[in-house]
This record gives C-alpha cells, sequence and structure tokens, in this order.
C-alpha cells in the first residue's frame, strides 16, 4: 500500500467590515463541497485572515499529506511562516521589543504547524484566481450576514476522507482564545448557502 503524498490545496481568506470596529469572518475552501466559514461581530481583518489559516490547520490536523495554503495576505503568511522564528527567539517580541501583535493566534498557528508539511502560497486577490475567490466570497458574505443580522451558513466542515473524528457527530466551530466573543452558531440546512 502506498501513502498519499499528493498535498492538499485550500485556500484560507479573511474579512473585516468597517474595519476594525464591524463584523469580521474567515473562510477556508477546497471546493464547493469542503469549505468553512466563521466570524465576530466585530474583529480586524489581520485577525480574520490569521484565523482562517488556523482553522484550515485544525481542520486537516488529522490528514498525514502536506497542505498547501495559498492565501492573499502577505501579513498572515509571513506571521505564519516567516517572522514566527525571530519572535520566538526575542521571547514574543518584535525587532524594537514590543510584543508581537495577535501573539495568541500566531502562537496557535505556530504549535499546529509543529511536525506538519505545510507550503504558503501568496495569491494575489481579486485576481481571480478561483479557489482564492471562493474563500473571500465566504468570509465577505458570512460577515455581511453578520451585519444584516441574517444567520450565515458555517458550510460543511472537512468532508474528504479521512473525516476528523470532531465531524463525525455535529459540533459547533469553537472560537479561538483572542477572538473577539460571541462565536457565530452553524448556520441549518435552510439557512442561505454560499456556494451552493
Amino acid at each position: 500500500m502506498t501513502h498519499d503524498n499528493t498535498p492538499i490545496v485550500a485556500a484560507a481568506d479573511g474579512s473585516a467590515l468597517r474595519n476594525p470596529v464591524g463584523p469580521a469572518a474567515w473562510c477556508w475552501y477546497v471546493d464547493d463541497d469542503c469549505w468553512a466559514a466563521n466570524g465576530w461581530r466585530s474583529g480586524t481583518n489581520n485577525v480574520a485572515e490569521l484565523t482562517a489559516i488556523l482553522e484550515l490547520l485544525r481542520a486537516t490536523r488529522h490528514i498525514d499529506r502536506p497542505l498547501t495554503i495559498q492565501s492573499d495576505s502577505r501579513y498572515a503568511i509571513n506571521c505564519a511562516s516567516v517572522w514566527t522564528v525571530g519572535w520566538k527567539k526575542k521571547g514574543w517580541k518584535t525587532a524594537d521589543k514590543k510584543p508581537v501583535k495577535n501573539v495568541e493566534i500566531i502562537r496557535e498557528i505556530d504549535g499546529e504547524l509543529a511536525g506538519r508539511t505545510v507550503t504558503f502560497e501568496w495569491i494575489k486577490g481579486h485576481a481571480g484566481h478561483p479557489r482564492q475567490e471562493a474563500a473571500d466570497a465566504g468570509a465577505r458574505q458570512f460577515a455581511e450576514a453578520l451585519d444584516a443580522g441574517h444567520s450565515p451558513d458555517s458550510g460543511p466542515g472537512w468532508t474528504r476522507h479521512p473525516i476528523a473524528p470532531a465531524q463525525l457527530a455535529p459540533a459547533r466551530l469553537a472560537p479561538i482564545t483572542s477572538a473577539p466573543p460571541g462565536p457565530i452558531e452553524p448556520a441549518s440546512a435552510t439557512q442561505m448557502n454560499l456556494f451552493g
């Protein structure tokens, strides 16, 4: 039996309306049958971008295959893959000895990356890349639904084999510790579908 070493490729994106005081949301997207989104009533775009990466890493942690994360946020990619080494050496401080912003999320991403093969690929936003456009639309539509008082669609989650143990039974999407309060309940089948 051979090991499948084909990379999983997914886009991750965030959206914040009226950044930093409006609704914020994230979305990771593989295809129309495998994606997830969630958000908060108030948050920043950078937190949403980082959370999209974190939630994608969480959703795929049980799969022993390489992962390629496509993002249009150079900030999020650099936080996850370039700057972390130096920040850790400096006790999670920047070069000018200030605390790293969004450090709780970045540390969680760093923990999820440990022992995994993950590649980050920058994709120019709003340039017609189908997967990235879908992730952008998912995050934006979730934030807009929150803003309008509608119940957003959280997506089906990870639907590929193997299914994550946590997804074998219905579960709520958990907020990360540094996210603003008020996680959003996943949508029911009768609520709006972003990609169907």
